[in-house]
């Protein structure tokens, strides 16, 4: 449990090095995405990720009752299969949850063609869904464009992929991280979607991680597990988690030296983490990254749900948007975490300012501090967008960080009309 919860801290290492590319980069994954008339717009809205033969799948999922369907046939399949999964198909635009049967019946019929296409069991296929909630798949349009979307995949079309997975997302999300581990060159690829109804538990809107370094099913899929805990699992938009929020990762090719895992994993959780970074710094009508830091909690854990409580605060992210350096909010936010601390031991800094410490506030200047805020909202500077706030509550070992951005006027336009 002890090594479960380490993965709760943020990574950094020169060992991965960013480059050019995406969730095709590692070794043998191909990808597409094309138009399939599902969205009005006539943009890229269905995309297929495809996998080598001999690949290994793990992921992790909502945690919500009213899931969409595609979330349990993903869960069955992994299963079945023992991870062994070779294509997703993604369509963007319909979440096809809370359609009753028929989501059920909609997913098998998509799945079951592309199979048939592909020569693969319907067990090796999965299919993720993002939109609008109780929009069912438009099957006809979707199985009319497979061909289309099978003679795409290409080595190159990563960007095709990202973008087709899109909903309200106003940036694609793609990386990829290189590294050499005992003379071998590693590749880790990453995508993801999400803007809206972001605070996940046990996975995001929708991600995906390649990499070409073969890992026993067991070990990968204990390291999913982790590296969703230290990301996606550590972000929030406005506290609404969605019915369709999925993490799938591939491992695929030679098995690499177990003396490297833990440089592999090292690998995973950074790519994660800027993926989700990402989608907390897309997120609907924000203006800025927010990012909490705590130390000296009693446990990472204790410290991971500090750092989300205070993350996901309306009232911190309000404070936020406006440049208030308005401490006595993240106070409180830390006050209802559920996590045990003496007060007298609380020091607080938003950036380089510390102004609170031993359970009081400091003399500052707030309009210096107000300033430091402002200057961080993208939409005035353009240059650096995020907001730090560093939070210490003891003597404790346990930190983590969590993720998150401000709450604006626009958050409330964007989704009182989603529908209408």
């Amino acid at each position: 449990m002890k090594n479960a919860l380490l993965s709760l801290r943020l990574l950094t290492s020169s060992v991965w090095s960013p480059i050019s590319g995406g969730i095709t980069t590692p070794d043998g994954f191909l990808a597409s995405g094309i138009s399939a008339g599902l969205k009005p717009s006539g943009k890229k809205d269905l995309a297929l990720l495809f996998a080598p033969d001999g690949a290994c799948c793990s992921g992790t999922f909502t945690q919500s009752v009213t899931r969409a369907y595609c979330v349990d046939l993903c869960i069955e399949r992994l299963k079945a299969s023992q991870g062994k999964i070779r294509a997703v198909v993604i369509n963007s635009g319909h979440a096809n949850a809370c359609t009753g049967s028929r989501g059920k019946i909609d997913s098998e019929i998509i799945t079951y063609e592309l199979a048939q296409r592909l020569g693969l069991s319907n067990e090796e296929v999965l299919i993720c869904s993002t939109g609008v909630i109780g929009e069912p798949i438009p099957v006809e349009k979707v199985n009319s464009h497979l061909d289309h979307l099978i003679n795409s995949l290409d080595k190159e079309a990563y960007l095709d992929a990202a973008n087709a997975i899109l909903t309200t997302d106003l940036q694609v999300k793609q990386i990829a991280y290189q590294a050499v581990l005992g003379g071998r060159r590693i590749t880790i690829g990453g995508m993801a979607k999400g803007s809206g109804m972001i605070h996940p538990s046990m996975a995001t809107m929708l991600s995906y991680i390649t990499c070409d370094a073969g890992v026993g099913h067991v070990l990968w899929s204990d390291m999913i597990r982790r590296v969703a805990d230290s990301s996606f699992n550590s972000i929030t938009v406005d506290g609404d988690t969605s019915t369709n929020d999925t993490f799938l990762a591939f491992s695929s090719g030679a098995e690499l030296d177990p003396r490297y895992l833990s440089t592999l994993e090292e690998g995973l959780h950074i790519t994660a983490q800027y993926l989700a970074k990402a989608i907390a710094r897309d997120g609907e009508g924000a203006n800025c990254l927010l990012e909490i830091k705590v130390e000296g909690a009693q446990s990472d854990l204790d410290a991971h749900i500090i750092a989300r409580t205070i993350a996901s605060s309306s009232l911190v992210k309000t404070a936020v948007h406006g440049s208030d350096p308005n401490w006595g909010r993240i106070v409180a936010a830390l006050g209802r975490s559920g996590t045990f601390f003496n007060l007298s031991d609380v020091q607080l800094w938003i950036g380089p300012y510390e102004i609170f410490s031993n359970g009081k506030p400091l003399d500052f200047d707030r309009q210096i501090v107000s300033n430091f805020m402002k200057a961080k909202l993208k939409g005035k500077y353009l240059i650096d967008d995020l907001v730090s706030i560093r939070v210490r509550i003891g003597i404790g070992k346990g930190s983590a960080t969590a993720w998150g951005c401000d709450l604006s006027d626009q958050y409330v336009r964007i989704n009182a009309d989603y529908t209408t």
